[in-house]
């Protein structure tokens, strides 16, 4: 595998190196924002609000960050939501030392802000490259929540008591100095050829694009993916600690552990696409969600939760890669703010959604509830697969006949 020459070789790097530093932020979020929810909520209902909120904060903003960068390119637009990010750390420091859960769920609102900027840049990374690389690209971009996966939870848990001013004012403090790189990192970064032609292109109606068989499994495989992901993993935190006892220690290693299972697979999964597909990829990502649903509903050990969780990120890489690479086969260069940005929030709200209602079904109900509540959408995802599977082979017997 070879990048592309500079100075789009160099954009894939800067957005993979940024992509890494900024998830860390999210996966810090998913181990503290339950615990600090916890202590600063009205109500043990609420605990998972900050995460929730975090998402939400993504969902409300995909549209006019994508509509954004349209005006202004991508790499202002990335600078930018860096130095919110940025803002938004020192505010969530500063919430959880006065103990204010309004203010702390503020700041994780102008992170998820932030984090509508970041799921672009996989689309950054397919810009920067050839049509045939664009799987590889967004892999790639990806495998920066390796990183994140480690640094995120190993910094919040270290850092947590670095400041006098209370327990994990030091974990937001050091993400503020992280977001800093990441500005200094898009100094470098370079918009593509396509952002004229993405003004100045013909571009066809909405409504016709996502008619198109390929961009409703494509948004479905992502949304799906990504809901199903957000919904188990908001709730294990609490639900491990809660519930059965463990230890911040052992949160941490079966979070670190699940994002990990999220990213680790890029390494291999712009190979899988070339060899597999991206039908047989997406397919593979619903039967390994299906498994982690089996292991989830066996029991609740330790390695029952490590096991789920790790599975549930492999799942959702397969099905959010494979969703990705094919999106952007159904749009034009002039089409593909507004298709982008119609996808992230369908992606993102329903994410939003399913995080929302985490802390409520966990609350309300049990562990098993909640993971056996996601077999429908997943079947959903694989009924869709099929269909368009069955279309594209009747329009090649009609070709052919």
């Amino acid at each position: 595998m070879s990048f592309p020459s500079p100075p789009r070789k160099f954009n894939v790097v800067i957005l993979s190196f940024s992509q890494a530093i900024a998830l860390s932020g999210g996966s810090m979020v998913v181990l503290l924002g339950g615990l600090i929810g916890r202590e600063l909520a009205p109500t043990p209902a609420l605990a998972t609000l900050p995460i929730s909120v975090m998402i939400v904060g993504v969902a409300l903003t995909s549209i006019p960050a994508a509509l954004l960068m349209q005006r202004i390119g991508r790499r202002r637009g990335f600078i930018t939501a860096a130095g919110i990010a940025v803002l938004a750390a020192v505010l969530a420091a500063y919430a959880v030392a006065i103990g204010s859960f309004t203010l702390f769920c503020l700041a994780t609102l102008l992170l998820g802000a932030n984090n509508a900027f970041v799921q672009q840049y996989r689309f950054a990374a397919a810009e920067s490259v050839s049509p045939d690389r664009v799987g590889q690209a967004v892999s790639y971009v990806l495998l920066g929540g390796i990183v994140a996966g480690v640094i995120g939870p190993e910094l919040g848990k270290r850092a947590s008591n670095w400041l006098p001013y209370g327990t994990y004012t030091g974990s937001f403090a050091v993400l503020a100095l992280l977001f800093t790189s990441v500005v200094l990192l898009m100094l470098f970064y370079q918009n593509s050829t396509q952002q004229k032609e993405a003004v100045t292109g013909e571009a066809r109606p909405l409504r016709e694009i996502i008619a198109q068989p390929a961009f409703i499994v494509a948004a479905l495989s992502a949304a799906i993916g990504y809901g199903v992901m957000s919904f188990i993993m908001t709730a294990t935190p609490v639900n491990m600690q809660t519930s059965h006892g463990f230890v911040l220690g052992q949160t941490t290693i079966v979070i670190q552990s699940h994002v990990l299972g999220m990213y680790v697979p890029s390494l291999f999964s712009g190979w899988l696409i070339a060899r597999l597909g991206l039908k047989r990829m997406m397919l593979i990502g619903v039967g390994v969600m299906l498994v982690c649903m089996s292991i989830a509903l066996v029991g609740e050990s330790f390695m029952h939760f490590w096991g789920a969780l790790v599975l549930l990120g492999v799942g959702w890489n397969f099905m959010f890669v494979g969703g990705t690479a094919l999106l952007t086969s159904t749009y034009r260069p002039s089409e593909r703010f507004k298709v982008q940005a119609v996808n992230d929030f369908s992606v993102f709200g329903i994410q939003a959604f399913a995080s929302l209602s985490a802390g409520t079904v966990i609350h309300l109900a049990n562990w098993n509830v909640l993971v056996l509540s996601t077999l429908p959408f997943l079947l959903l995802v694989l009924a869709t697969i099929l269909w368009m599977h069955r279309l594209q082979a009747r329009n090649t017997a009609e070709i052919l006949a």
